[in-house]
């Protein structure tokens, strides 16, 4: 597939309509609403079906498309059929996808929809990007005029770094004398971190203490890293290792008064999706302190 047919494909998704907001509603006509709907959905069902006839048709005749991403331009029936046959004859069609943010009515007769449009060629290859199309009616029908387009950048992910602490996301609980955790795993955006949310009881089963944890990747050491911060000042820094029967982290602390603390946190994740937390080596301010022996943590 050409770098034009490639980028003219993704324009093609801009028609698959989902919720739909309208300006100057009140001015317009519930019919052409409709109408518009329904090219909407004749658009991918010609896309769908592979009918290029019936595509083009659903154009004005001296129809624009313009790629802010390539520079390019096509412009009427007869360049948009050729694009269309391209495409379609390619190893790899598309499949679309589309979530309208809005169709505006600016006139009675000029519409303008905008949206993003996921294009899925392969598992691999996916393309996004924001769009706005200029619908124009005439002899009662409604017709793309203009379309423009531009690709959304995807910020990296890490997320396979951190496919191997999957098990964490979720909500979990964990007791032990005297004392009871409540935490709450889940991924942050584009899935470049994992953030932790807790909340520790005592007997009286009053929050003790809380706190936020995120844990990512650390690119420069090829490794994961977390910090945690609490509700009493303190921070803690950690660096995940994989064992044979879990990870273990070795934490460094600062303590909200200045003073100091080392850890190891030990993680077993186990078969039956819970896993068993314990903490060893624990010194502050240069005395050790008694190990927390494993305890059992459920998924809530």
């Amino acid at each position: 597939m050409s770098f034009k047919c490639f980028h003219f494909a993704v324009f093609i998704a801009i028609c698959l309509s989902g919720q739909v907001s309208l300006g100057q509603e009140d001015s317009q006509e519930p019919d052409d609403v409709a109408k518009i709907t329904a090219a909407i959905e004749s658009y991918v069902s010609a896309f769908n079906s592979r009918d290029v006839d019936l595509l083009v048709a659903h154009w004005s005749p001296n129809g624009v498309y313009s790629s802010r991403t390539t520079g390019e331009t096509s412009v009427g029936r007869e360049e948009m059929k050729a694009n269309f046959q391209q495409i379609f004859e390619g190893e790899s069609v598309p499949k679309i996808a589309v979530a309208t943010e809005s169709i505006e009515f600016v006139s009675p007769n000029v519409a303008v929809e905008s949206g993003l449009a996921t294009v899925t060629y392969s598992e691999t290859e996916v393309v996004e990007t924001d769009y706005r199309v200029v619908y124009v009616k005439r002899d009662d029908a409604w017709l793309i005029d203009r379309v423009t387009e531009t690709e959304i950048i995807l910020e990296e992910s890490h997320r396979d770094e951190l496919q191997v602490l999957e098990w964490l996301i979720g909500d979990w609980t964990m007791a032990g004398e005297g004392f009871r955790v409540e935490f709450s795993c889940q991924w942050t955006a584009n899935e470049n971190f994992i953030s932790r949310t807790f909340k520790v009881f005592d007997e009286q089963d009053e929050v003790e203490s809380s706190g936020l944890q995120i844990i990512g990747w650390d690119e420069k050491e090829s490794r994961i890293r977390s910090w945690l911060f609490d509700s009493d000042g303190g921070v803690v820094e950690g660096v995940w290792s994989k064992r044979s029967d879990g990870w273990s982290v070795q934490s460094v602390a600062t303590l909200a008064d200045g003073g100091s603390g080392s850890f190891t946190s030990i993680f077993r994740p186990q078969s039956d999706g819970s896993f068993t937390w314990e903490k060893i080596n624990q010194v502050l301010d240069g005395k050790l302190l008694p190990n927390i022996d494993e305890l059992q943590v459920q998924r809530n």
